[in-house]
């Protein structure tokens, strides 16, 4: 920790002297002053990481300028540690600065070993305190809605149901398209919430075995089951305290919505192979992609389940709906992957942000988020370019734009049928979410029969179904 500025406060100037040697040997850079009172004028002109003060001063003393220091210090958001000086024999007054604050004190007459070993430890702890706050502000930074960019209506609505449920054991169910971001929601109400300092568990039920599922989830005993050759905590257990998030929650077999709900209800279950129950607290937010409404119509999830995770929901928009915050999310992204990959791309040229904004993001945010990494690793210069961007966005964005403009064809010609393709994409989105996705209504609206609708749907991709 050589080079840390250190600040001395002493009225004897031999003893100043002595100290500015001694420590400035040691590689710190050394600054004395006499009184409690310029060593605070001092303190607010350029902070120290430490200040070494003798406790009997002309004026304030030791534990009047410790109490003062640490009190501006928190207001200006800086962390100093202080050590106190003081006579063989005023051990008291050592120990009353202890409690308000003081890193660690020294007894005259002192070694200048042990001197030089409690202004290490002093700046040791500064240090290690230091990295603790740039870890909490980063965390905070980086779930306290730092990673749900976009300010547009839409958001708006995220935020503020975030606001109202992230202090709260409320569960939630949070609804949206696949890459929309339904786990930055559920990170979001997590880290921004009084349970940041716990864990947060996340789990794609879609993605474990339906014989592994309760495992997973609720832990087993050894001999339970073919494999299992050590007890083993499950999901539930490993987030105590805080927050499981359960992706696609409509892939949960039957079998464990019944544990599940039993376990939301009691906040206790039983692992498998064993008699024992385990008690937990743990916050279950769900999110899935599915109609989880007709998903209950037809059997396939629990009524009652649904309602106890549907107690507050989230709907997360598709990136159609909040097309407004498209060069938000690019700005974000460009700055991302370009300090990831030590690239000096800085944004989007105007062209190719008219491109980007005139694609219909089918992936939605992952999408973005994905061509926007590759743009940034493909870009030679500052800007992106139309050039950097995949070529199904070159081809289909422009539509829009040239049917609005009375122009030429270009010299380089034009491929008609992309064209056509987009804007038939276009409006059969456009017709799917007017009608709340009732594709024999969305049908109606464009003019055409249901079996056409449905043919045009499935060639472009665009059939859910």
């Amino acid at each position: 920790m050589a080079g840390e500025r250190i600040l001395i406060i002493d009225d004897e100037l031999s003893m100043r002297e002595f100290l500015t040697i001694l420590l400035s040997q040691d590689g710190y850079r050394v600054e004395a002053v006499d009184s409690a009172e310029e060593g605070l004028e001092r303190l607010e002109a350029r902070w120290p990481a430490l200040v070494l003060t003798d406790m009997n001063l002309p004026g304030m003393n030791g534990i009047a300028f410790l109490e003062e220091a640490k009190s501006r210090a928190v207001r200006a958001g800086k962390n100093v540690q202080i050590v106190v000086v003081t006579a063989f024999g005023t051990t008291e007054s050592a120990i009353e600065a202890m409690k308000l604050g003081a890193a660690n004190y020294v007894l005259k007459p002192f070694n200048n070993d042990e001197l030089r070993l409690v202004v290490r430890r002093a700046l040791g702890q500064s240090a290690l305190e230091a990295e603790n706050t740039r870890l909490r502000k980063e965390l905070q930074e980086r779930y306290h809605f730092g990673n749900l960019v976009g300010s547009s209506p839409p958001m708006g609505k995220v935020y503020e149901l975030i606001r109202r449920v992230m202090n709260t054991p409320i569960s939630c169910m949070i609804i949206g398209e696949s890459g929309t971001g339904k786990e930055m929601v559920a990170r979001a109400i997590h880290f921004s919430g009084d349970r940041a300092d716990k864990p947060f568990v996340p789990i794609n039920c879609g993605a474990i075995p339906e014989n592994l599922v309760e495992s997973e989830l609720f832990g087993h005993k050894k001999g339970s089951f073919t494999g299992a050759v050590r007890d083993k905590d499950g999901l539930f257990k490993a987030a105590d305290g805080g927050t499981l998030f359960l992706d696609e929650i409509n892939s949960l077999p039957l079998p464990a919505q019944v544990k599940l709900l039993r376990a939301l209800n009691e906040r206790r279950f039983t692992p498998v192979g064993s008699v024992h129950e385990v008690s937990v607290n743990v916050r279950v937010i769900a999110a899935s992609n599915a109609d989880m409404e007709e998903a209950v119509q037809s059997g396939a999830f629990r009524e009652d389940l649904f309602y106890r995770l549907n107690v507050v929901q989230i709907k997360v928009p598709t990136l159609r709906d909040r097309a407004e915050d498209i060069p938000d999310l690019c700005h974000h992204f460009v700055q991302k992957f370009s300090e990831q990959y030590g690239r000096s791309v800085v944004g989007f040229a105007p062209d190719a942000m008219r491109l980007v904004q005139g694609w219909h993001f089918p992936g939605n945010v992952r999408e973005l988020r994905n061509l926007v990494e590759r743009a940034v690793a493909l870009c030679p210069g500052s800007f992106i370019q139309p050039e950097d961007l995949p070529e199904a966005i070159r081809l289909t964005s422009p539509p829009d734009e040239l049917l609005t403009k009375e122009e030429d064809i270009p010299d380089d010609g034009l491929d008609l049928d992309a064209l056509l393709a987009a804007v038939e994409k276009k409006w059969l989105r456009k017709a799917v979410d007017k009608a709340d996705g009732n594709r024999t209504q969305a049908a109606k609206l464009l003019k055409m029969t249901f079996r056409s609708f449905r043919y045009r749907l499935a060639k472009y991709g665009l059939d859910p179904s």
